[in-house]
């Protein structure tokens, strides 16, 4: 989760949770936008379970998301993203406020650094580009800073906005607003919360593997404490028998899901099924 969530939005956001949870795996910017049903959720394969990567393997970011979204309904200060694999939704009192269907939201997570991207659908030109993470001092430029970006480190230019950055300290962790030339635009808290409901389907840009622990078993759905906050699985990805404490890896490679538990023995995948390990 990043940034604090101030009491009034946090409560919003338990009222949506619980109305949602009846009929809809809900996940965590603003426009005339409205639904009345819940996504459709892509049919469930029975994927088989397997052991956990031998010692020695290459080493992989953990957590790590790759993800494009659409809106799918707003909130006063929340706004829910439909995914090829759920519900992500961004929250903040500070921006997100003319957020339109007519953008495509990608996200990216990489360790501690979380990148937000809305660009126009029509024409790819950029709206917001959030970069969240730690504080980092550029090299040889005291009003630079450096942050990670999908294609590589990003050099942020403070120019005359270096003061809203006063009150941070090297190693703090924010969210900062830039615009296409990297140049900071605002200081902002803004929250995610990513919910999974659905094996991707075919061809889908997913990219995604995070690590946890089951902190709760409720009817379909298994919670997980993973370093980006709480994720609700839906069990009907393919995820198998857990209990509470015990560790979970999921990675999402395109439409392929794998589950990872310690101490499991591997099963003969079926045909066409997607592959848990």
């Amino acid at each position: 989760m990043i940034g604090i969530c101030h009491p009034s939005l946090r409560r919003l956001q338990h009222y949506i949770r619980d109305t949602f949870y009846a009929g809809v795996i809900v996940g965590t910017l603003l426009g005339p936008v409205h639904a009345e049903e819940s996504p459709a959720t892509t049919a469930m394969t029975s994927p088989t379970v397997a052991d956990a990567p031998a010692a020695g393997e290459p080493t992989t970011i953990d957590p790590s998301v790759t993800l494009r979204g659409s809106v799918w309904r707003t909130k006063a200060g929340i706004v829910f993203l439909k995914t090829p694999i759920g519900l992500l939704t961004l929250s903040s009192t500070t921006t997100l406020k003319d957020l339109k269907a007519s953008q495509v939201v990608t996200f990216w997570v990489h360790g501690r650094h979380t990148v937000v991207e809305i660009r126009k659908r029509a024409d790819g030109s950029l709206v917001h580009r959030y970069l969240s993470g730690p504080m980092t001092s550029g090299t040889g430029d005291p009003k630079t800073f450096q942050w990670w970006g999908p294609d590589g480190d990003l050099t942020v230019q403070l120019g005359a906005e270096d003061e809203r950055l006063s009150s941070y300290h090297e190693g703090d962790l924010l969210t900062v607003e830039v615009d296409d030339a990297n140049s900071l635009r605002g200081v902002h808290d803004l929250q995610f919360d990513l919910q999974i409901s659905q094996a991707p389907p075919t061809g889908a840009d997913v990219q995604l593997l995070l690590s946890g622990t089951v902190t709760k078993l409720k009817s379909n759905f298994v919670f997980i404490r993973t370093p980006i906050g709480l994720v609700m699985l839906n069990s009907k990805i393919g995820v198998p028998h857990v209990k509470v404490g015990q560790p979970l890896t999921l990675r999402i490679d395109h439409e392929h899901v794998t589950v990872t538990l310690p101490s499991t023995k591997s099963a003969t995948p079926r045909p066409g099924s997607a592959t848990i390990r």
